[in-house]
């Protein structure tokens, strides 16, 4: 396996988590910032009242984003089989 295989491997992956992962996180991060410009207008400083919004928003994308992700991950191995066949021969 040469370096320049490797090396397309990894970015490869990382740039498929980056794809996946990234429409959760800023939603996550979207409803933490609303959640605490709400917290510091009305000066409720509860802790525990971020947490259901951001489960929920999560949550939400997750079941949009599902089909795409699998898509995404199903090319992603796809290919990666494809490459593991060819460095047999």
């Amino acid at each position: 396996m040469s370096p320049e295989l490797v090396t397309t491997l990894l970015q490869k992956t990382i740039q498929t988590a980056v794809y996946i992962m990234g429409p959760i996180l800023i939603t996550a991060m979207a409803i933490g910032l609303v959640v605490s410009i709400f917290q510091t207008v009305t000066s409720i400083q509860e802790q525990t009242l971020t947490f259901l919004p951001k489960v929920l928003g999560v949550f939400g994308v997750v079941l949009y984003i599902f089909p795409w992700a699998v898509r995404l991950l199903t090319d992603f191995t796809t290919e990666l089989f494809g490459i593991m066949t060819s460095m047999n021969k």
